[in-house]
């Protein structure tokens, strides 16, 4: 089984779309049942830690935005 550290730091460079397909798919996999607890459990944590990625992906697009908008109105 692999150990959730490394799971973490390769999911932390992980760009939005990937992180998000690769959750996706651990939904699919989970929703399919049929493993054992370990494994269902390991899978479950990867998908934290990748539900974890996307929402700091969608805070920076947010931040960006938000930036944008008080840029353009100081502007004006």
């Amino acid at each position: 089984m692999a150990d959730p550290t490394d799971d973490r730091a390769e999911i932390a460079t992980f760009g939005y779309e990937r992180a998000r397909d690769e959750l996706a798919n651990v939904v699919k996999m989970l929703e399919q049942g049929g493993m054992d607890l370990d494994d269902s459990l390991a899978l479950w944590e990867r998908g934290e830690a990748l539900a974890t990625r996307c929402e700091q992906h969608l805070a920076g697009a947010r931040k960006r935005v938000e930036d944008a908008l008080a840029h353009r109105t100081s502007q004006e």
